[in-house]
């Protein structure tokens, strides 16, 4: 597995070994709960799949030509390794309620998923091209996109680590 992907799987790991399903569902007023955080991070990975293996099945990358925005989002958040704070999640990776064991339980398959369509893409379409458009940061490469769920898992550690002192 890729270093940044293992990272993301180990991080995980780390974050909630030992918690019972009271700790990964508790949470304050309008937070998410670790479980929720979870399934968040777990939806944009089952959602990366699907958006890589269309330019699989295409036989050619999907991606556009990044606006200035976008390269400025994606220099702080993958040249940077910087999330910012505050964003709002997009629909699709908003969490839906599944069980905290489930969630758990899906979360390796799906980071393993992901590496397997990025090293596909990348033995196909070469290491250094753009792959497919990520909504806010635009073009990525696989190990952009790699780095980028990375960064972003990272991001979400932080906050299971304060609800966890919590």
């Amino acid at each position: 597995m890729n270093i940044y992907l293992q990272r993301v799987q180990d991080a995980i790991t780390e974050a909630t070994r030992g918690m019972d399903a009271v700790q990964l569902t508790r949470h304050p007023e309008g937070k998410w709960s670790v479980a929720e955080i979870l399934e968040h991070l777990d939806r944009t990975y089952k959602t990366t799949v699907p958006l890589l293996q269309k330019c699989l099945d295409a036989g050619q990358p999907s991606a556009g030509r990044p606006t200035l925005a976008q390269r400025v989002a994606a220099g702080i958040v993958v040249g940077l390794g910087y999330m910012p704070p505050g964003r709002k999640a997009p629909e699709y990776a908003v969490p839906k309620g599944l069980p905290p064991d489930e969630v758990l339980r899906n979360l390796p398959a799906h980071v393993a998923d992901m590496d397997r369509v990025l090293a596909e893409c990348e033995r196909r379409f070469g290491a250094h091209g753009k792959l497919a458009n990520h909504f806010i940061l635009g073009p990525l490469t696989a190990q952009e996109w790699r780095k980028f769920h990375w960064v972003h898992t990272r991001h979400h550690m932080k906050q299971i680590a304060r609800l966890k002192g919590k």
